[in-house]
């Protein structure tokens, strides 16, 4: 079972990672994987886009889509379900809102799931897998 404390650190996580990502912090969220991450990203039940592999090339990604951005994005996490906890690996689940403002409109670019097994190595928590599933492109 886990405990409070370590559901606590878990979620300060999630929302440091998307934290991280609306302030294009690339050494925060590098912070928030793994060495030996896996991530891949499912678009509406249709494309998949990855699976990248390893820390660094999860941060090509995020640089490359921050790069691409032309608007603010707010990543809210939300609805954070422990599904399954094996030793020191953690199945959680969480909904994705992504909005973005530009030219003074917010907009909603699209909704998802976070499913992500965290590990703990050395007393900290990583996302050592996470899998997007989004309900629409962005």
């Amino acid at each position: 079972m886990l405990d409070v404390a370590d559901k606590l650190l878990i979620q300060e996580l999630l929302n440091r990672a998307s934290y991280a990502l609306d302030v294009q912090n690339l050494e925060q969220i590098k912070s928030c994987f793994t060495q030996d991450a896996r991530m891949v990203v499912n678009i509406a039940g249709g494309t998949v886009v990855g699976p990248f592999e390893g820390r660094e090339t999860i941060m090509k990604l995020m640089a490359d889509s921050i790069d691409a951005q032309t608007d603010v994005r707010k990543h809210v996490i939300s609805n954070i379900l422990f599904e399954e906890v094996t030793g020191s690996n953690v199945h959680v689940t969480s909904n994705l809102t992504l909005f973005g403002t530009e030219n003074g409109v917010v907009r909603l670019i699209t909704t998802g799931f976070y499913h992500d097994q965290l590990k703990k190595i050395d007393g900290k928590w990583g996302i050592a897998v996470r899998q997007l599933d989004l309900d629409l492109p962005y």
